[in-house]
């Protein structure tokens, strides 16, 4: 599938709707949302079966996929903002939980579900320079010099990637969790 031209438009996002997808092992969507549906623009059948990162937006570092994929892996959940693009070429900032369904049988990753919420404005603001310095390096020394970076400067910071996400959506991530407790039984199928 041919991917759109980004255009300098954001999608407005309600705050009160989840955008949710399920995807494979391997990242291949196999459930979306409708809200993900409405806002990504593209159908249910050009969606499912495809990777997921046919949303992704070019202005998102490689790195924070990597780190996205190293955790996830673990069975660990993770948070990211996330700047996705729609079939229009327009943009849309997320704040994004994923999580790792694990067959409690075989005790094989079977799934990842990502649950997102529209992202907090100053979040946005403050993480944009970053992933522009991260896309940055990455085209000049790839993902490693952009890990380098990201890890250097979260030492500076004396933080983790984590603990740096929850202080700029001013601990919204805690929210966001409290919040999706509540949906989250219904995916784990």
């Amino acid at each position: 599938m041919k991917r759109p031209m980004p255009k300098d438009k954001e999608i407005p996002l309600n705050p009160n709707k989840w955008i949710i997808s399920k995807t494979d092992p391997k990242g291949v969507i196999t459930y979306a949302n409708d809200y993900f549906i409405d806002v990504c623009q593209y159908s249910k059948e050009e969606l499912i079966g495809q990777p997921h990162n046919i949303v992704r937006h070019p202005d998102m570092p490689r790195i924070a996929f990597k780190l996205m994929w190293d955790t996830i892996k673990q069975n660990k959940d993770f948070k990211a903002l996330v700047k996705n693009l729609a079939k229009d070429g327009r943009y849309y900032w997320v704040l994004t939980k994923f999580e790792t369904v694990i067959d409690p049988i075989t005790n094989e990753i079977v799934s990842y579900t990502a649950y997102r919420r529209a992202a907090p404005r100053n979040a946005i603001k403050e993480i944009i320079p970053i992933y522009k310095k991260l896309v940055e390096l990455e085209k000049v020394g790839g993902m490693e010099q952009s890990g380098d970076y990201l890890a250097k400067f979260l030492k500076d910071n004396n933080t983790t990637y984590e603990k740096f996400l929850d202080k700029i959506t001013d601990g919204k991530t805690n929210i966001f969790d409290g919040l999706l407790k509540s949906i989250m039984g219904i995916f784990r199928k």
